[in-house]
């Protein structure tokens, strides 16, 4: 499914990313700005749940859970979740710890199937965090997750939020083979990486090729989708750096950025070529690789599977555990 346009005007510095609970929190996602992570899930077919609050609601005196993935699908997960309080400002911190109880609202609304440790991860280093929680969902339709959280020093404290399963989701899984993806490179634009980069310390290294070429040579690779200019949330630029830093720990190894969205070079700066709804417009690799937000970023191996794909956030030893994997 091609993503849906948002709007560049940036949103408040502060808010955090889209939330299934249903807060006005703004996002880093292609789906329009701000709304519910799952959009593309059909509408709760449960209604009400005894103990669950309805669908886009969320009851909380304190810590308010948001879940940041933009999509949640049958099998492995990586479950993205941030916390926000009441005036919806980010709080999640180091030194918060949490926890996820999920549950499967249609088959038993009162027994977990899993009780997960969220792992915490700076995604805008002192500012912005997020917990990433694994999980397996067997089946698609309406779940639940009952987030504790814990500040230094004080007690513990659950809210309890419902989102969507799908069957099926519109993002390269793991395990999936890597389209074939022509992207911009320094040979297309004369060498001047400012052509089709918005980071504004790019590394030309991550210019040179296109997606296609590398999986014609059988050469592994990390994909990003990252638009530092554009991206409301402020994530893109500090998810890049993550990965330039890691890229000079591995020299040779093939690191390659996509800008999500599509762009025109104009009076020395890249600028938005918007639709006539003034939304930005996905690039074809955008589509082809079925995002529903960005950042996104994928290890390919060299028989061009996808071998780890990391919505956001991840940690400088993921991304080098993964490479180690495919070289």
């Amino acid at each position: 499914m091609r993503p849906r346009r948002r709007s560049p005007t940036p949103l408040p510095a502060g808010l955090a990313l889209l939330v299934v609970a249903g807060l006005a929190v703004g996002a880093c996602t292609a789906n329009g700005g701000t709304g519910a992570a799952t959009a593309s899930a059909p509408p709760s077919a449960l209604g009400a749940v005894p103990g669950w609050p309805e669908p886009g609601q969320v009851v909380s005196s304190g810590p308010i859970p948001v879940v940041a993935s933009s999509e949640l699908i049958v099998g492995e997960n990586r479950f993205l979740y941030t916390i926000v309080d009441q005036s919806n400002n980010p709080i999640a911190a180091p030194d918060m710890t949490s926890s996820v109880a999920f549950y499967d609202l249609a088959r038993d609304p009162a027994t977990p199937t899993a009780t997960v440790t969220g792992r915490f991860l700076w995604a805008i280093p002192n500012a912005r965090g997020f917990y990433v929680a694994p999980v397996t969902f067997d089946r698609a339709g309406d779940w639940g997750a009952a987030v504790t959280v814990t500040k230094a020093g004080g007690q513990p404290q659950t809210t309890r939020v419902r989102f969507q399963v799908l069957q099926k989701g519109t993002t390269v899984a793991v395990g999936q083979k890597a389209p074939a993806t022509t992207n911009p490179t320094l040979a297309s634009v004369g060498g001047n990486v400012h052509r089709i980069s918005t980071d504004s310390s790019p590394d030309p290294s991550f210019y040179e090729t296109t997606v296609a070429a590398a999986l014609a040579a059988h050469r592994p690779f990390v994909l990003i989708f990252a638009t530092p200019a554009f991206c409301t949330s402020g994530v893109c630029g500090p998810t890049l750096d993550e990965v330039k830093a890691v890229a000079k720990e591995e020299p040779g190894f093939t690191f390659i950025n996509v800008e999500p969205y599509q762009l025109k070079y104009v009076d020395g700066r890249l600028q938005p070529v918007l639709d006539q709804s003034n939304q930005l417009q996905p690039v074809q690799a955008t589509d082809q690789w079925g995002l529903e937000a960005e950042p996104w970023t994928f290890v390919v191996d060299k028989e061009g599977i996808v071998r780890e794909s990391y919505e956001a956030v991840f940690s400088a030893d993921e991304l080098k555990a993964a490479i180690d994997a495919v070289k």
